[in-house]
């Protein structure tokens, strides 16, 4: 108790963010910017967010697989504006759930926004009150991080439940049917309002890892879950100079955080991406915690950049290596972008997507690229931790809209990519391995199934369910659903099968 009392009291959260009395700067003129953008770009249509609740049936196009039978759960922001203003960063938004229902050759879409308080209350009042990521708010005081919860970035199934998951608070319960939300999760007395990332890893044996973090407070938080959704083991560890961590990794011995280089200056009148000030002299740091004790094994450094997502990491020998996907210099300010109007570039050589290995007995990280630009790196559930092969990520192809609109499945080996192109005027979101039923635990099983995803043809304002061949990705999807509408941009979600 007193470790987390320590903990949150330490952390600049959000909830410490954006108080100054009265003030606001989320604003009518970023609102009049970005609807002039829309108007002649309809790519923005996807930083519109949605209206309310949705739901209806998707049309199909092509051969659904019969054994792909499950939900596929996806989360991301939905909600921009209210009372006539409009944030300042993607990662602002309110959650909206969402549930793909497939099945018997049919596909069905609900989308539900996430009923945390932060959004109840300022429904309510009409107004935006409590201070967001990019958004320096300051019109109602905020009593911890769960006041301020977006529950906006991922939707885990787990044990029969589905949790809303932000980066700073708690988890969110909402039902796995009708996405009605059941309120916060504390996983044990002692933990409450403690923050559960976004990214938990499952463990072979059915439970998860996951860790938290708040900027400011120099510590990470360790969870270990057992299949029955119990908390088994936690864990508090002294990192210093720890202001952002998104993502991380696990392998059969440890647990691995890159860490970007963020200094913290906070400041009355700065929201918590305002008080992230980008230190490119200093170097990016891999983390490693050995899993049997949860203590600090390691760090190493690398050139400063930023860096979201991660693959995958496994023991090789007296190393471990990982994937994730590397953005040069400040990534935080271009995903500001699209609320005022402009595109996200995702241009050549400014990310690339590459496997890392730390080498304990040198003391050293070696780095080899996979492939160019890229995002949301993911691997088949069957490989998490142990050794894979085959590696999703989306890609941007050369042209003048520099979104991302490839999905790509790379040969981690040879760096081979197998690769599709959507045509101009869609965007893709993450997909993910889906193994076909019986698929086994070789290195051929990681392309025994299918690449699920979602994508969005913006010309015709319809979001669309893709379904690829995993070992054929080059042939297109053997099957889209078409929604007769469009479903807010999704940043995670997880494949829960029949």
């Amino acid at each position: 108790m007193d470790n987390r009392r320590q903990f949150l009291a330490r952390g600049i959260g959000l909830a410490a963010l954006g108080l100054a009395s009265g003030t606001a700067l989320a604003d009518s003129a970023t609102l009049r910017s970005f609807h002039q953008a829309l108007a002649r770009n309809p790519m923005l249509s996807l930083y519109a967010g949605a209206e309310g609740d949705q739901s209806g049936d998707a049309v199909l196009h092509g051969s659904l697989p019969d054994d792909l039978r499950g939900v596929f759960y996806r989360n991301g922001p939905g909600r921009f504006e209210l009372g006539g203003e409009r944030y300042h960063h993607w990662f602002d938004g309110d959650g909206f759930a969402q549930r793909w229902q497939i099945g018997g050759g049919k596909v069905s879409h609900r989308g539900r926004f996430v009923a945390t308080q932060k959004f109840a209350e300022e429904c309510a009042a009409g107004q935006f009150l409590y201070p967001a990521f990019g958004t320096h708010i300051g019109r109602k005081a905020a009593r911890n991080n769960d006041t301020v919860n977006a529950a906006n970035t991922n939707l885990l199934p787990l044990n029969g439940r589905v949790y809303a998951l932000w980066e700073g608070g708690s988890a969110v319960e909402v039902d796995p049917a009708t996405l009605e939300t059941r309120g916060i999760k504390t996983w044990r007395d002692d933990m409450k309002a403690m923050p559960f990332s976004a990214h938990p890893k499952m463990d072979p044996d059915g439970g998860l890892w996951n860790f938290g973090n708040l900027p400011g407070s120099d510590r990470l938080v360790i969870y270990r879950l057992n299949a029955a959704g119990e908390l088994t083991r936690t864990a508090m560890i002294n990192v210093p100079q720890l202001n952002m961590v998104h993502d991380f990794v696990v392998s059969g011995r440890h647990l691995i955080f890159l860490v970007p280089p963020y200094d913290m200056r906070p400041g009355d009148d700065l929201s918590l991406r305002e008080s992230l000030q980008w230190n490119g002299e200093r170097p990016l740091r891999a983390v490693v915690v050995a899993k049997d004790t949860l203590q600090l094994r390691q760090v190493f450094e690398l050139p400063g950049r930023s860096v979201f997502h991660l693959g995958n990491a496994f023991e090789d020998g007296a190393c471990t290596r990982l994937d994730c996907v590397m953005h040069e210099g400040d990534m935080l300010p271009r995903l500001a972008l699209p609320m005022h109007g402009e595109a996200i570039p995702y241009s050549a050589g400014s990310s690339s997507t590459v496997q890392i290995t730390l080498d304990y007995a040198a003391g050293q990280a070696r780095e080899a690229r996979l492939f160019g630009v890229g995002e949301f790196p993911r691997v088949a559930p069957q490989v998490v931790s142990a050794r894979h092969r085959k590696l999703a990520v989306l890609g941007a192809s050369a042209g003048a809209e520099h979104i991302l609109n490839t999905v790509n499945l790379i040969d981690t080996d040879s760096g081979k990519a197998d690769s599709y192109r959507f045509d101009a005027g869609w965007q893709v979101e993450e997909h993910v391995l889906v193994p076909r039923r019986g698929a086994g635990t070789g290195a051929r099983s990681e392309t025994d199934g299918y690449l699920v995803g979602v994508a969005q043809d913006a010309r015709r304002g319809q979001t669309v369910l893709t379904v690829f061949d995993a070992h054929n990705i080059k042939a297109g999807p053997r099957a889209l659903a078409r929604l007769p509408y469009r479903a807010p941009l999704c940043f995670h979600g997880n494949f829960l099968p029949a």
